[in-house]
């Protein structure tokens, strides 16, 4: 059987360099993800940082020496062919003599082949090893260092070479990176976004997220942007177990996922001495009397697959096991046998006011009134009499009384059909809530809805959670819809991919996410042109401020971005006619005039910029 293996290196208090603020937080959450979330064991999982602790008698600290003896002692003792490896690096690179190098924490610039790590080495022995290797460099480029040029270069020929799946944080030519805002380096922060929802789990899904959401995060937080490069080989590969689900699931909660949603749905009503002796037994057993837990101590038994660390809780739960199994069915037996008798009382009282009345009467007198009492059975040889007895029927109702009795009905329909449909949010908020998850994350929804399809038909709770379930997508379709009304278009799409197949907004979802990938793509292309435009502003010159509207207006309208767009090119519009009624005011009309006549047409000054030609042509200067 295949293990699975993760090599974290993350490098901030560098010897030679100038210390990086995030690198170590990156390694430590990617391995923390691959545990926790994965599936990956502990003691498989490698963790080299500043302040990592020993493994052992060996030390963690991320030297040269510790780096490849670590890599040599793992490929000769524990490696086997087809073993899973993430390899993750965060910190500095060098190109140096078309060659690149990965800089330990005793890495100089001024002694590159002594002190660094040669990358063709390092993924040689991948190979060597028969690895079903990723390799993730999230590489920094030192701004003073002059031996680092296009340091990836030589990476992504190494990956098509060797055809291990590798990811770089940006192209050869850009810059890496990182927010200490954000806490993680770009690359590094979509990777972990990508992996926790699910859009990781090929690197063709990987990919793509990454493409989107690593720029989109360098202009939210106004860097310059950087692409990564993914090197896919040709042979089809998994990057992470295909129990990454469950894992997640398992390790996310406190209890299984039929406890947690039978905790989350109503107790049947039971009678008041029923509800006495379930407070009891609660009591008894060492439960607080507001948890409904323990209620369902028997969905365990029911589940298919075992509870995880809840083996106390389990145990609390066994010895009032015979109590509540009895209880539990005395009071379902008792709300059946209500039930009956309450349908049955109505029907009769159905019956009762349906049959024909006969004019045979018995009178019963008391002190105060006069009761008559009608026989059930009709007799149908007096009907005329019977006619007589019964109330004047209504004049027929005109047709616009009818409409209006028409609309009120659709009304009163439309309000019973949307109070309805309010409850069954409630409901499956206040159960979102028992959960200790999130209605406004979309992780959390996938995850309400992988504990409620454990739920199998028969089960009292099916019916609730199949409506949670309907409920619960929608909710997420929802957020999805939102995030892409702020151009989140990444987190968007990850949050539309959580609705399954199988889901009745499964259309819907897949017709927004092709969507909002071409938004996505058109509006990192009017990001640029946009970017672009800035960058030809020079303050005091008009004639730039005309070449950057010029530049803007290739945004089209309705595009995304074009709102921006049209913002840039009003206020710069503005500031062209600010610049020449400064001029004007210095009596320099000639130069105004000149200047407005920059004002392009369509633009918000524009009008005004000409009313201010026509004055200043006329010897009228405009204060």
């Amino acid at each position: 059987m295949a293990n699975n293996w993760a090599i974290a290196i993350g490098v901030n208090q560098y010897q030679f360099f100038q210390p990086l603020g995030c690198a170590q937080a990156d390694a430590e959450a990617l391995k923390d993800f691959l545990v926790i979330e994965a599936g990956f064991l502990q003691q498989q999982c490698l963790l080299l940082t500043d302040t990592s602790p020993p493994l052992g008698d060996r030390s963690t600290y991320p030297t040269k020496e510790n780096i490849l003896l670590l890599l040599e002692d793992l490929a000769a003792a524990c490696w086997q062919p087809q073993d899973r490896l993430w390899f993750f690096f965060s910190g500095y690179g060098i190109n140096h003599n078309g060659q690149d190098y990965l800089m330990p924490i005793e890495g100089n610039s001024t002694q590159i082949e002594e002190t660094g790590i040669e990358l063709r080495i390092l993924m040689q022995t991948l190979q060597n090893a028969g690895l079903d290797a990723v390799v993730l460099l999230d590489i920094n480029r030192a701004y003073a260092t002059q031996a680092n040029t296009l340091i990836g270069q030589e990476a992504i020929e190494l990956a098509q070479e060797l055809q291990i799946p590798t990811i770089i944080s940006c192209q050869p030519e850009q810059y890496s990176h990182e927010s200490t805002e954000l806490g993680h380096g770009f690359f590094t922060a979509a990777v972990l976004e990508a992996l926790r929802s699910g859009n990781g789990n090929t690197l063709e899904d990987l990919e793509r997220y990454l493409s989107l959401r690593t720029p989109e995060l360098c202009q939210h937080y106004w860097r310059p942007t950087q692409n990564p490069v993914t090197i896919i080989p040709s042979r089809k590969q998994g990057i992470l177990p295909e129990s990454q689900t469950n894992h997640r699931v398992k390790n996310t909660s406190a209890i299984n996922s039929q406890e947690i949603l039978a905790a989350s749905l109503p107790l049947p009503s039971l009678h008041s001495h029923s509800h006495q002796l379930a407070t009891n037994a609660i009591a008894w057993n060492g439960v607080g009397s507001g948890s409904q837990s323990s209620l369902y101590s028997s969905a365990e038994e029911n589940s298919n697959s075992p509870p995880t660390n809840y083996s106390q809780a389990k145990q609390t739960a066994t010895p009032n096991t015979s109590i509540w199994k009895p209880l539990l069915w005395w009071g379902i037996s008792t709300i059946m046998v209500v039930g009956l008798l309450v349908v049955v009382f109505l029907r009769n009282q159905a019956g009762f006011r349906t049959v024909d009345i006969s004019p045979t009467t018995t009178k019963t007198t008391n002190d105060d009134s006069e009761t008559e009492i009608l026989p059930v059975i009709p007799d149908t040889t007096r009907s005329t009499k019977i006619i007589k007895t019964l109330p004047t029927v209504p004049p027929p109702l005109q047709n616009n009384q009818i409409q209006s009795n028409q609309v009120k009905n659709n009304q009163v329909e439309a309000s019973t059909v949307l109070t309805s449909e309010l409850a069954k949010r409630k409901q499956a908020l206040s159960d979102l809530t028992k959960m200790s998850l999130e209605s406004n994350q979309a992780s959390d929804l996938s995850l309400a809805i992988a504990k409620a399809k454990k739920i199998k038909p028969g089960d009292s709770r099916y019916e609730q959670a199949q409506t949670n379930i309907q409920i619960w997508n929608d909710m997420i379709l929802d957020l999805a819809k939102n995030r892409a009304k702020q151009r989140k278009y990444a987190k968007a799409v990850a949050a539309a991919e959580l609705i399954g197949q199988d889901q009745p907004n499964y259309p819907l979802a897949q017709a927004a996410i092709k969507q909002w990938r071409q938004q996505a793509k058109q509006y990192v292309a009017n990001k640029t042109l946009l970017d672009a435009a800035n960058g030809l502003i020079q303050p005091g010159q008009a004639s730039t401020y005309n070449r950057a509207i010029e530049v803007a207006k290739k945004v089209s309208p309705g595009e995304p971005g074009s709102d921006q767009a049209r913002k840039s090119i009003n206020k710069w519009s503005e500031t062209i006619l600010e610049m020449a009624k400064r001029r004007a005011s210095r009596g320099e009309t000639k130069s105004a005039i000149g200047t407005a006549v920059l004002v392009p047409e369509g633009t918000s000054a524009h009008n005004k910029a000409q009313e201010a030609i026509q004055k200043w042509q006329n010897g009228k200067l405009q204060k």
